[in-house]
């Protein structure tokens, strides 16, 4: 049975010219970039080639970037480390209701410490209002942090309109985007959004799990979030994983060769998978806005069950993010966009990447038919 992938918004398969490269480095290249010998010599060039890779990709500085095991990581540096530096100037934070927990977690961290922390809310498409969001500055605000595509349903959030806005007329305001999701479908370039802290992932785009990356305008203020040796300017201690590292710019660099004939692809299947499941009988689109990610939601059935049954057909889909799988509270996100219980109950997001073909949506279309039929007669009786 023929497997078709539709969870890359979980985590996207290695290319594997990238697996291939952190094996090379892991096997044959080993050293540890802070030792003084050759070895160690070596690993830090390979480590500096990398960033200076992932830079041009951001038309950034390779000095305005770090190396973190992940998007967690570096979400957790961005907001902790902007925040903290800045509360001598103020203790005001904004957000959305619909950011990763990534971002949520440290905002309830944030508020033990004595931050006031204002939680935009979102229209049924998923979009925030920059109206809102201005409304909500003060004197006191140091720091916004809103995703750039959302995880569950693929809504995109005007960031480029929230940079300029802020550094217009708010410049000392950090601005921090969570561009997990979207870094690798589309050209992402923090300087010309007005961002100031930007954070990746590498599983995200074809490169392994366990490196990620984080941006940081120059002259941006951080306090460091956990302590050792120093490494990566005092803000991210840790021997760096050079291997990882190393494969991950080069999955980026794979995953930007012709991304506009990528991207151009991926939303033509996408509009033919959508129309093919909206002629189907109580279903309904949730959002959207990135080629890579698909919400619908299916009135009568509960999502793990058809889940499950899609599973058994070789075809892999998720009930809605990754990392919150196990949590049984509803999606914020959905809830967020006055989605009703059932229908929050009954959400697949289906999410593609390169070898994501149109014969295979055809095909999970046909399988979503038929499962359906099946499972609301058994829920009938």
């Amino acid at each position: 049975m023929k497997e078709i992938y539709l969870d890359n918004a979980a985590t996207t398969p290695c290319f594997e010219e990238a697996a291939k490269e952190q094996y090379r480095l892991s096997t044959g290249e080993y050293g540890n970039p802070s030792s003084a010998h050759h070895r160690g010599v070596t690993a830090e060039e390979t480590m500096r080639a990398a960033a200076e890779k992932l830079a041009s990709l951001m038309r950034v500085k390779s000095s305005e970037l770090i190396f973190t095991s992940g998007g967690t990581e570096s979400d957790n540096i961005a907001i902790l480390g902007a925040a903290r530096a800045a509360k001598r100037r103020g203790t005001h934070i904004i957000t959305t209701v619909l950011e990763h927990p990534a971002v949520l977690r440290c905002m309830e961290e944030l508020s033990s410490e004595g931050f006031d922390i204002t939680y935009l809310p979102a229209d049924k498409d998923g979009i925030i209002s920059i109206e809102d969001l201005e409304r909500s500055v003060s004197e006191d605000t140091v720091l916004v942090s809103i995703m750039h595509t959302n995880n569950e349903t693929g809504s995109l959030q005007p960031i480029g309109d929230i940079g300029r806005l802020l550094k217009r007329k708010y410049p000392k305001i950090i601005f921090h985007t969570d561009a997990v999701q979207g870094f690798g479908h589309e050209n992402i370039y923090p300087k010309e959004l007005g961002v100031d802290l930007l954070s990746i992932s590498g599983h995200k785009f074809g490169g392994p799990k366990g490196v990620g990356a984080l941006y940081i305008a120059q002259g941006t203020k951080l306090l460091p979030v956990n302590y050792g040796g120093g490494q990566q300017a005092g803000l991210r201690s840790g021997t760096e994983n050079v291997p990882g590292i190393a494969a991950m710019a080069l999955a980026a660099e794979i995953s930007h060769k012709g991304l506009e004939e990528e991207r151009k692809r991926l939303y033509d299947i996408r509009e033919s998978f959508i129309n093919g499941l909206l002629k189907l009988e109580g279903v309904s689109i949730n959002g959207g806005g990135s080629p890579a990610i698909v919400s619908a939601s299916f009135a009568g059935v509960r999502s793990e069950v058809l889940l499950h049954a899609l599973e058994e057909k070789g075809i892999y889909v998720s009930a809605g993010s990754a990392c919150a799988t196990h949590k049984p509270e509803p999606s914020r996100t959905l809830t967020a966009m006055g989605l009703s219980k059932e229908l929050i109950e009954g959400t697949i997001r289906f999410s593609f990447f390169r070898q994501t073909t149109a014969e295979e949506l055809d095909y999970t279309l046909e399988c979503i038919a038929s499962e359906l039929t099946e499972l609301r007669r058994f829920v009938r009786r």
